[in-house]
């Protein structure tokens, strides 16, 4: 199952902003999207494409086959 991971800017801004903790990683697969601000992850890779964006509009991502352990999780 291909997983991607994207890093939300946005939240990352408002975290340095106000100093929250904002969840700022997204890990999508075919059924879920899920929140986190840690994955592990064994094997994959880190994709830039500005010319073929995502439909999401995401330019860079992380992409793997493998399983993908998310820490401090919250389901979206």
């Amino acid at each position: 199952m291909r997983t991607r991971i994207h890093v939300n800017q946005h939240q990352i801004k408002a975290n340095a902003k106000d100093g929250g903790n904002r969840l700022v990683l997204t890990v999508k697969d075919y059924k879920q999207n899920r929140k986190c601000n840690e994955v592990r992850i064994s094997n994959g890779s880190v994709i830039y494409s500005p010319d073929k964006p995502l439909a999401c509009g995401a330019k860079v991502w992380i992409e793997t086959e493998d399983p993908v352990e998310i820490v401090g999780e919250w389901e979206a």
